[in-house]
């Protein structure tokens, strides 16, 4: 699954996202993701396969950084709120159904 996940551009907003924190309006990050993405699709690669000599053609704004941010680990991270898909967040809303189970149980007993 970590494997499909990876394939396409599942991380794309993430280079958005990446791309906003380093100051960028979100309108241009999203031009400038097109823009990443149009090269690997030319290319016939992901976005983890691109250099970062590549993705400074497209922009200069981009860092060594970029390539944890479009991760699927790092994309999972990012989303550390309530109902959101950090590992945190999944075992807080898994524990919270179990207690919830739990208690159900002991209604019916």
């Amino acid at each position: 699954m970590a494997e499909a996940a990876q394939g396409g551009f599942t991380t794309a907003t993430d280079l958005a996202d990446y791309l906003v924190r380093k100051g960028l309006p979100f309108r241009e990050a999203h031009a400038v993701v097109g823009s990443v993405v149009r090269v690997c699709l030319d290319r016939g690669c992901g976005l983890a396969d691109l250099s970062l000599a590549e993705y400074q053609e497209v922009c200069d704004r981009i860092g060594a950084d970029v390539f944890d941010a479009i991760t699927v680990e790092g994309s999972l991270a990012a989303r550390d709120i309530p109902g959101g898909t950090a590992p945190t967040q999944v075992r807080a809303a898994i524990a919270a159904a179990r207690a919830r189970l739990e208690q159900d149980r002991s209604a019916l007993a």
